[in-house]
Parts: C-alpha cells; sequence; structure tokens
C-alpha cells in the first residue's frame, strides 16, 4: 500500500464517523410536550387517595385540633382581658 492509499483510507474513515455522528444527533428528537392536562391526568393518576376509614380519622383529629386551639385561644384571651380589668 501506497502512502496516498493509506491516507485515503483513513480520511474515509474520518468521514464516516463524522457522518455517524451527525446521524445520531439528528436522531436524537426532543421529547414531545405533553398538553397541560395530560400531564395533569398523567400525575393525578399516580396519587394515592385516602380511603374512607382514613378520611374520617384525618376529618376527626382536624376537628378536635381546631376546636382544642379555639379553646386555648379563646380561654388565654380571657384569661388576659381578665388580668387587664384587675390591673387598672
Amino acid at each position: 500500500m501506497s502512502k496516498k492509499e493509506v491516507t485515503k483510507e483513513k480520511v474515509t474513515k474520518k468521514d464516516s464517523v463524522k457522518k455517524i455522528e451527525k446521524n445520531t444527533k439528528k436522531k436524537e428528537k426532543k421529547p414531545k410536550k405533553e398538553s397541560f392536562f395530560k400531564s395533569v391526568r398523567n400525575e393525578m393518576s399516580k396519587v394515592r387517595w385516602p380511603l374512607k376509614k382514613e378520611m374520617i380519622k384525618y376529618s376527626i383529629a382536624t376537628l378536635s385540633f381546631i376546636i382544642f386551639f379555639a379553646l386555648f385561644f379563646t380561654l388565654g384571651d380571657l384569661i388576659i382581658a381578665g388580668v387587664k380589668l384587675l390591673v387598672r
């Protein structure tokens, strides 16, 4: 083999590698953008919804905390108002 043949062979290999790289770059497409509602539906399907028993437990716990803190702050307010009247 002569030098010219060897260099031609190298050049063609380099060119073929470049062509392959270009082709793979073209094939890499950006993922399609889903519409907003499709992505919402997809995310909502992943949600684990509570069962009826769990929902009742959570509701009772929430209401009891609300009542407790309402009484706590009402009593605290009344105590502070009573102390304020005594100090005058």
